[in-house]
């Protein structure tokens, strides 16, 4: 659940399941699963930061602190990346 403001000035707080997607046009559409749209003062970064805050909250991964990027382990069969250290080459 996130917590949002609507233009009146009134707080809510939307189940962040049910967006399916946001929009800036100027002010910030939020369009749910539901076909229902609302439109809130929060920009459209904001409401994108709180939902994946909201995920990785509710998610057991959220704790773990990955190498690279944020939230993500490194890719160790990627193109040219060097084999772990503990594996061994074929000749």
């Amino acid at each position: 659940m996130i917590r949002l403001t609507r233009l009146n000035g009134e707080e809510f707080v939307l189940n962040a399941e049910l967006i399916r997607y946001v929009e800036q046009r100027p002010d910030t559409f939020i369009t749910l699963t539901t076909g229902e749209s609302l439109v809130v003062r929060q920009s459209m970064d904001e409401v994108v930061r709180r939902t994946v805050e909201y995920h990785r909250q509710k998610s057991p991964w959220a704790a773990v602190d990955w190498p690279g990027m944020s939230g993500h382990p490194e890719p160790t069969n990627a193109p040219g990346a060097e084999p772990p250290a503990s594996s061994s080459r074929c000749a």
